[in-house]
């Protein structure tokens, strides 16, 4: 039987909170077996089957043409921000159904890592494309997920790149690709941002169908040098080159270890580790696996804050809370809770992406926190409060532990716990606000 605790923080990175008996079950298959199941699942997932993506219905822009009146103007805005809160809720309790947390938690990554924005995009419909081709290709070769973000309707709305032509090119796909989705800063020139600009000229989305497409009159088909390299670059060509960078698989290897890891710099020894294990076919799940397999990766214990997301669907899973289950004005709490936490689905707040660390842990933050802890408390069932409820205080503090996953208390928090032991739901909102359980 592998050792709890390892398993328990292998869980706790690799999906969006583990329960106390998924944890039980690693323990007894075992961390390789653990972590087999983690990466490459073979079995179909019933979670996923059980939580079909939501039919949206047409895009209601989609009907609108130069002489709409404005009451057709504003049914159709109506319609466009309903679709979005069905997408968003959809969302959330796909990522608490899930079997293969693993899976959901790299598109999640991804999500933070190509951060297209909603509320520019105002579209549902593209989100949600962006969101399948993500899960589609969140795993194995990255090259095939950047060529296929390149070409996603979402993104290249996000960074203007309908506006991009050979006659007029914009920057901000180029650059963007450069500093935050493959090389990172310090690794490419001004002038090699103005030539990636043209390798990515000519696309359009039709709003109407959803889907982007070459012109190849708004195309730059001419010479262009990037990173010293000199060709007819393409959409294909370009994506091709920056992975074949060596400072790609750095940058890849430092993102995965900050979001999966450990919010401390990487140690030398692991991102070689971490680059060797991906550089054959580009491989994000050998990264991963290199990563989770990692000497280092133990120590990495209480070095993560969980973000928002991480934070309330863990709790659910935990709790046995289905989201689909809830009262439809306590699912918008729980969408206004995230708000309040600041991190909504579909919404990161720039093309870089939410914060990480000690930017969560806001005093305005903290107080959102105890409300949406306290409102999961509330809706918990018996089989959760019962163990919580039962024996001396140092058994209900041992009992809330393993129910949400927590190694052991400090004693400032035993004491804090110690005061609500008579209490079983404020018991349990005072341990989903803990520091033991809000960092990882």
């Amino acid at each position: 039987m592998a050792d709890r605790g390892l398993v328990a923080h292998l869980l706790r990175r690799a999906t969006f909170g583990p329960t106390s008996a998924e944890v039980d079950g690693a323990a007894a298959a075992g961390v390789e077996s653990t972590l087999a199941a983690l990466l490459t699942p073979t079995d179909a997932d019933a979670g996923a089957a059980a939580t079909p993506v939501p039919r949206l219905g047409p895009d209601p822009y989609s009907a609108l043409t130069r002489g709409s009146s404005r009451e057709e103007r504003q049914r159709a805005n109506q319609q466009r921000r309903e679709q979005i809160v069905t997408l968003g809720q959809w969302w959330v309790v796909r990522l608490f159904a899930a079997e293969h947390q693993l899976l959901e938690k790299t598109v999640f990554f991804w999500h933070g890592h190509w951060a297209t924005s909603v509320q520019k995009v105002k579209s549902a419909h593209l989100m949600l494309g962006q969101l399948q081709t993500m899960r589609t290709h969140a795993r194995g070769d990255f090259a095939v997920l950047a060529k296929a973000m390149l070409r996603d309707p979402a993104l290249i709305f996000w960074l203007d790149g309908q506006r991009n032509t050979r006659k007029a090119p914009n920057e901000n796909l180029a650059r963007e690709l450069m500093e935050l989705f493959t090389l990172g800063i310090g690794s490419y020139t001004e002038e090699d941002i103005r030539a990636g600009a043209r390798a990515l000229t000519g696309w359009t989305i039709d709003r109407t169908t959803g889907r982007a497409s070459l012109n190849p009159r708004r195309h730059d088909a001419g010479a262009k040098t990037i990173l010293g390299r000199t060709a007819n670059f393409d959409v294909d060509s370009y994506a091709d080159l920056l992975l074949a960078q060596p400072a790609h698989a750095v940058f890849l290897a430092r993102r995965l270890w900050f979001r999966f890891a450990s919010g401390q710099p990487i140690p030398t020894a692991t991102e070689e580790r971490l680059v060797a294990a991906y550089r054959p076919g580009r491989d994000v799940t050998a990264m991963l696996r290199a990563l989770f397999t990692d000497e280092a990766f133990p120590a990495t214990r209480g070095h993560l804050v969980k973000q928002p997301v991480e934070w309330a669907v863990g709790a659910m899973r935990q709790l046995g809370l289905n989201p689909t289950r809830l009262a439809p004005e306590k699912r918008r709490q729980l969408l206004g809770g995230l708000d309040g936490l600041g991190q909504v689905p579909l919404r990161p707040p720039s093309v870089g992406g939410w914060p990480a660390g000690a930017s969560w842990l806001t005093t305005s933050s903290i107080q959102v926190r105890l409300r949406l802890a306290a409102g999961f408390a509330a809706e918990a069932g018996a089989a959760v409060l019962d163990p919580l409820a039962t024996g001396s205080a140092e058994a209900k503090l041992d009992a809330l532990a393993r129910l949400l996953v927590v190694n052991a208390w400090t004693d400032r928090t035993r004491v804090a716990l110690t005061q609500s032991a008579d209490e079983p739901r404020r018991l349990l909102a005072v341990g989903l606000v803990s520091p033991e359980y809000t960092v990882s």
